[in-house]
């Protein structure tokens, strides 16, 4: 069952998410946002796979929302019988008005945040169901699986995340960080804590700064290793150094808008945390590939710092931030004044 929407969206200015206590109301339990631009191949294969999910169909929908780039009309031709499945399109904007937009049209108690190229394994919401059964109001990160062990590349980001994971958090227990790819959040406290800060200018660091200020108000996340998603998403060199350089950029954002907070910056990470880090691929067993993913360790941690200093010294200052704990204020007041327990590090691993 296919319903599409249209919404207006302002990349320049996003209202602040409200809940809407009546869509809660029915059998659905969750919903799987989807955020997707220009690539209807991948966003196929992840509807393909949310067909296999052994969770009844009648408990989840799927909110897929085009931001901005005009092709869902293909994904009808895929077939999804028995989901519940809306195609909303909003002007181009940036994933996380695009995941904003996805919460305000939700109807389940719980939304669970994928990429359009990744696929959740079949028992995905059955095992968040029941996390979620023994704790309702956590947020859940999950266990995100590299698909293209032949690509050096994406098996180099993989190494970082997984690196990064063991560094913040415990195995099913608290979490500090996690990637929106594989994110399960109560919906409530979603929309009571404005959902992703839209004014982040590029697609970086807006995942670490709701995660920022989740742990800010005092709720917890928690960390899954049988929750697990897929990612497939190939890169060459360059764009394998154009993503990190990117994380390096959007981390002066997030600098900027933890200082306004009053939260605490992340501080330089000592050497043995890089050399942690620069070490990690030997326990992969890559074998003769160990070098290379040692090598493509340090691109990333030389491509971050590299965005970081040119945005913070050559680029546009972060003005255009908004200050998400004032704008939240009027729904929780009381959740604002807690003391911050967030800004320990950053997600990329650059101590900068």
């Amino acid at each position: 069952m296919f319903r599409a929407l249209s919404v207006p969206a302002d990349p320049r200015h996003t209202p602040r998410v409200r809940p809407s206590p009546q869509r809660l109301a029915g059998v659905i339990r969750f919903s799987v946002i989807v955020p997707t631009y220009r690539r209807p191949e991948q966003l196929r294969r992840l509807i393909e796979s949310i067909r296999d999910l052994d969770m009844p169909r009648d408990q989840f929908e799927v909110v897929v929302v085009d931001d901005g780039g005009g092709r869902l009309e293909n994904l009808a031709s895929a077939g999804a019988p028995g989901l519940q499945v809306r195609m909303i399109a909003q002007q181009h904007a940036g994933p996380a008005t695009a995941r904003n937009t996805g919460a305000t049209h939700a109807r389940g108690a719980y939304l669970c945040f994928v990429d359009d190229d990744c696929r959740p394994a079949p028992n995905w919401l059955s095992r968040l169901e029941s996390h979620f059964t023994r704790d309702p109001l956590t947020g859940i990160g999950g266990y995100v699986i590299n698909e293209l062990a032949g690509d050096p590349y994406s098996q180099a980001s993989q190494e970082l995340l997984e690196f990064l994971y063991e560094y913040y958090n415990r195995p099913s227990g608290e979490g500090r960080f996690f990637t929106t790819n594989n994110l399960a959040l109560p919906r409530d406290r979603f929309l009571e804590m404005g959902g992703f800060d839209t004014s982040f200018p590029l697609a970086a660091a807006e995942d670490r700064d709701l995660c920022d200020r989740w742990l800010e108000k005092g709720w917890r996340l928690t960390y899954f290793e049988d929750v697990v998603v897929r990612h497939a998403h190939a890169m060459n060199f360059f764009g394998f150094v154009r993503q990190h350089y990117t994380y390096g950029r959007g981390a002066l954002y997030l600098h900027s808008a933890r200082t306004r907070r009053g939260a605490d910056l992340p501080r330089l990470e000592s050497l043995r945390f890089y050399r942690r880090l620069l070490l990690h691929p030997l326990r992969g067993g890559h074998g003769l590939k160990a070098p290379l993913m040692i090598f493509l360790a340090g691109v990333t941690q030389a491509a971050y710092a590299a965005g970081y200093f040119r945005e913070r010294f050559g680029g546009r200052a972060p003005t255009t931030t908004v200050d998400v704990a004032a704008r939240s204020a009027s729904s929780s007041r009381e959740g604002a004044k807690r003391p911050t327990r967030a800004g320990r590090k950053d997600k990329s691993g650059a101590g900068v």
